[in-house]
């Protein structure tokens, strides 16, 4: 695969409630989150060690954005890292409501949607050369989002009129656009935002936001995987444009109901393909594309496993109860709706309560971890690598400087200031460098730095 650098931001739901009820308004819950990380009154907007960042998002969401990766596999390990740092903040911000008096419980959720029709992203960045025209590589992109929900959709209840349905995919019913400049208002499969935190002249970010919050190791990894391979095969032109849909905001709208996978909907070219016909197309020209090219292992593992997913789809999803998100979802549901004797609507109630609880991050709460201890679930991450990416940044991206200036600084108690591509250490102090290669492990003047922090005395943030 091609070296690339990759990030996911997800934004997660929270609320605080007390016998159902809420209790305290998110906004004053969420500072808690922050507390723990820093002391400046209302600055809710910090750097890991880790090197991934965590801030408060439109909604009164927290976002949590992975640091700098340069895998698909290290994508998925850190998104778990950041589930786990959320769980304990979660843990130390309950701990603080209750010393105030308020009675209740704190729930975060990761997912992207809520019961009053809201909708927060997860949002896939790709880095992308600068020479690549951008709207002929969106326009190449979008059949392949459009369909690929059906190995990355996360599913979804709804309540309509007729009663409750299931959908593939949560974001799917909020896609306003093809192609778009904002993220909140008119909704797009993919966004024009071009901060791409590098060489501006070389680099440029693809800014996916169509995507659905995965809980499951193996969506993930397949959403970021197969994803890359497309773009590698655009951008050596080697994907032919025959896949253009004829409305692909109506069809990922159409798809996403589409529980069999077998709905053709409509090219530009008059023929009619479903999204399963389109995904076995897409990997029979990535196989050919490898054919003639030197492939890493890695790609030959999304490959595998790209065929697995589709061959299953096509003979029955619900084999896939233990890889992808939707189908592990509805045959939970599923298994519930044999056994309950509830009326309809009260049926329907539970099946939205169960598909939120689904998402919930804590691990003895959310229903998700609890058929991960059963062993019903596929896991691709082991506990040792996620604690790890917990607290270590990557260690073959600009992340790792990052992360260890950041320990250092805690270390030394001084303050400091940074963003994706500078630092700057100390208080009044002209100690700051520039690192826009985020493909960068080390850097000279970061070196520097870092040794003159090492051997020097620090007082309120000046150097004696």
């Amino acid at each position: 695969m091609k070296k690339r650098i990759y990030g996911l931001e997800n934004e997660f739901g929270i609320a605080f409630t007390c016998n159902g009820r809420r209790t305290l308004p998110s906004e004053k819950v969420v500072r808690y989150l922050f507390e723990k990380l820093i002391t400046t009154e209302g600055f809710l907007n910090v750097f890991l060690e880790n090197g991934a960042r965590f801030y408060l998002d439109t909604g009164c969401h927290p976002e949590y954005a992975t640091p700098e990766c340069a895998s698909p596999m290290d994508v998925m390990i850190y998104d778990k890292a950041g589930e786990r740092i959320l769980e304990n903040l979660l843990n130390y911000a309950q701990n603080k409501v209750h010393e105030e008096g308020f009675q209740g419980e704190l729930a975060i959720f990761k997912n992207n949607t809520d019961f009053v029709g809201n909708s927060y992203g997860c949002h896939e960045n790709y880095l992308a050369d600068r020479t690549a025209d951008f709207y002929y590589m969106a326009e190449q992109l979008i059949p392949f989002l459009v369909t690929r929900q059906i190995f990355t959709g996360a599913g979804k209840v709804f309540r309509t009129r007729r009663g409750t349905v299931y959908h593939i995919s949560q974001r799917a019913q909020h896609i306003r656009q093809k192609i778009s400049g904002t993220t909140t208002n008119e909704r797009s499969i993919i966004n024009t935002r071009d901060e791409p935190h590098a060489i501006k002249e070389k680099y440029r970010r693809l800014h996916i936001i169509v995507g659905d919050s995965n809980m499951s190791e193996f969506a993930t990894y397949m959403k970021v995987g197969t994803t890359a391979i497309i773009l590698e095969m655009i951008e050596e032109d080697f994907l032919p444009t025959t896949f253009a849909l004829r409305n692909p905001v109506r069809a990922i709208k159409d798809i996403s109901r589409d529980l069999t996978c077998r709905e053709p909907v409509p090219l530009n070219n008059g023929k009619r393909y479903s999204a399963l016909e389109m995904q076995k197309e897409y990997l029979e020209l990535a196989r050919r594309f490898y054919s003639t090219r030197p492939m890493s292992p890695e790609a030959a593992d999304i490959l595998l496993k790209w065929e697995y997913v589709l061959t299953k789809l096509e003979e029955d999803p619900m084999q896939l109860n233990q890889e992808i998100d939707w189908i592990i979802k509805l045959h939970l549901l599923q298994a519930y709706g044999e056994r309950s004797n509830l009326s309809p609507e009260a049926s329907g109630d539970r099946m939205l309560m169960l598909d939120l609880q689904y998402h919930d991050i804590r691990r003895e709460k959310g229903l998700y971890f609890l058929l991960e201890r059963r062993g019903r679930i596929k896991r691709m991450a082991t506990e040792a690598q996620i604690e790890t990416a917990m607290v270590d940044p990557p260690q073959n991206t600009r992340a790792k400087m990052r992360g260890e200036l950041i320990k250092l600084a805690k270390l030394k108690r001084i303050p400091y200031d940074l963003d994706w591509n500078y630092i700057r250490i100390g208080y009044l102090l002209n100690l700051w460098v520039k690192c826009n290669d985020p493909f960068q492990e080390e850097n000279e003047k970061v070196t520097q730095l870092k040794r003159r922090i090492e051997r020097s005395n620090f007082k309120y943030g000046y150097l004696l």
